[in-house]
């Protein structure tokens, strides 16, 4: 006993030395990597404050986001993100929405998905006034659908559409931004204090989750939408599959709803999360929509407190210093990412560097 006590400490002092130089290092590179995205952004910037596309204020918002929370001391990152901010307050619309109105889109260009990444980037940057943002939670509430369908509950690109719609991917923005600045409704100094019907949101995202069979507690995109492919269970009864995006953005929802890691709901969609756990594609949808994937997972993870995945081979997954790694490995040498698919926009450099930045500084806390 004497003699393996004395080999022992050392043995141990090297495991804990190492793992603080493993921690250090990767630390090292996610802050060289952000840094790297900011100056990417900050290069790209048009002289009125948005990036990639005018026309579509989210795509200015997710750079804000970004930049905001980047921590880097890039010169005129300050600067660039009050233009950006400007530049996102000025669509916002009479209804409280941040959108620029497109005729035969219902009235707005995908209203919901850019006011839901609007107010949370304005929010994350401390530099838009409370009253635009309790404006922008309030055009989110109203466009929640009512009714008992399996749409009720849930939210589509549009407030109003030609058709009822609403998907897993708008619902989990809505859910995230209005969850993200719940402290705003304190503020409210005139009229009711508005919030979701959470109930309602929470049944949307269950019946997209799968019950049954290899997708058990993965989540589809909606119920009409078939972006993974179909499959049929024993009872001849053709279900549409889940994959790894959605189902990350089932345990977004549902933690935004304020559900716990310890919730059946939330257990079963991170066992298939945990199931399918892999950095090289989107499950079920390989590289389309692979950024978004990355950011989801970070957000989903993170909003959840999960710091590691075990498999069911007694395999610990450590996310945050696997996705660190996968993302740095993946940055272009002008520090930005972009997908070679450019389903959802991914070709966009300024969309996929947005993403990865986003995902990296919730890898580092």
């Amino acid at each position: 006993m004497k003699n393996t006590r004395k080999t022992a400490l050392p043995v141990v002092a090297a495991v804990a030395s190492a793992l603080i130089c493993f921690d250090f290092c990767a630390a090292a590179d996610i802050g060289a990597a952000l840094e790297k995205g900011a100056k990417f952004l900050l290069a790209g910037q048009s002289p009125d404050g948005h990036w990639s596309d005018a026309q579509m204020p989210a795509l200015t918002a997710l750079p804000v986001w970004a930049l905001s929370c980047s921590g880097s001391g890039a010169e005129g990152l300050q600067g660039a993100v009050e233009r950006g901010v400007k530049f996102v307050l000025s669509t916002q619309r009479d209804d409280g929405g941040f959108y620029v109105p497109k005729p035969g889109r219902g009235g707005s260009g995908l209203g919901n998905y850019n006011t839901s990444v609007c107010l949370s980037a304005l929010y994350e940057s401390h530099k838009a006034p409370t009253d635009v943002m309790l404006k922008a939670r309030e055009f989110i509430a109203s466009s929640q659908l009512t009714g008992d369908d399996t749409m009720a509950g849930g939210f589509g690109y549009e407030k109003v559409s030609r058709r009822r719609y609403a998907d897993l991917s708008n619902t989990s923005y809505a859910m995230d931004a209005m969850s993200r600045t719940a402290s705003l409704e304190e503020l409210r100094t005139a009229g009711k204090r508005v919030d979701l019907d959470w109930e309602k949101a929470l049944s949307f995202v269950e019946g997209l989750q799968s019950k049954e069979g290899p997708d058990r507690g993965g989540a589809a995109y909606n119920s009409r939408t078939p972006q993974a492919g179909t499959s049929t269970n024993a009872a001849g009864r053709v279900n549409l599959r889940a994959y790894g995006s959605m189902s990350y953005a089932a345990v977004l929802s549902m933690c935004s709803a304020r559900l716990t890691k310890a919730d059946p709901r939330v257990r079963n969609a991170l066992e298939y999360c945990t199931r399918y756990w892999t950095l090289d594609e989107n499950p079920g949808m390989g590289a389309q929509g692979l950024y978004y994937y990355y950011d989801i997972i970070a957000r989903a993870l993170s909003a959840a407190g999960v710091d590691e995945l075990f498999t069911g081979e007694g395999r610990t997954i450590y996310w945050k210093a696997d996705l660190a790694e996968k993302l740095v490995s993946l940055q272009r040498e002008d520090g930005s990412w972009a997908n070679d698919n450019n389903r959802f926009w991914e070709a966009d450099p300024v969309l996929c560097t947005s993403f990865a930045m986003l995902a990296l500084e919730l890898c580092r806390q």
